[in-house]
């Protein structure tokens, strides 16, 4: 099986990244990225979350939303996967060329390959739980049904 591992928004499928510039509507906003709604949605206060949704970049979104400075909603571990799976689903059906992009990887593993992260990516090593590369798949399964 092929597999297709991506991180940096300026390599080969960097348009996987959550950090690469495709707005999304979503929660009857418009969103720079999908870091930006996922970031926001750790967080209850609304004035916070509009810190993030207008954050100049995805990183500077990232940074708000890793600051423990804000109490972080109480359900947020229970919920983070399907936040994610919303922000992911939205983006690759709003933007024709990416949902077009994921079909055209067949059934190659998507692997967010980074050693920053073992929950969302690998871990670098192949270690790490992968969940949105996860996401990718079973959201690209779904888009083929749909198709």
């Amino acid at each position: 099986m092929d597999t297709i591992n991506f991180y940096s928004v300026s390599d080969e499928y960097g348009e996987f990244s959550n950090f690469a510039g495709f707005p999304i509507q979503l929660d009857g906003k418009r969103w720079p990225t999908s870091e930006h709604y996922f970031q926001a949605k750790k967080f209850e206060d609304d004035a916070y979350c509009e810190e993030i949704r207008t954050a100049k970049s995805p990183m500077i979104a990232a940074r708000l939303g890793r600051s423990r400075k804000q109490k972080l909603r109480r359900d947020w571990e229970s919920v983070k996967v399907e936040v994610m799976r919303q922000a992911v689903r939205a983006k690759f059906t709003q933007h024709e060329e990416l949902k077009t992009l994921l079909l055209a990887t067949g059934d190659a593993k998507l692997v967010e390959h980074t050693e920053n992260d073992s929950y969302w990516g690998d871990g670098g090593d192949g270690s790490g739980k992968n969940m949105l590369g996860q996401l990718l798949m079973k959201l690209r399964e779904e888009l083929r049904k749909e198709e």
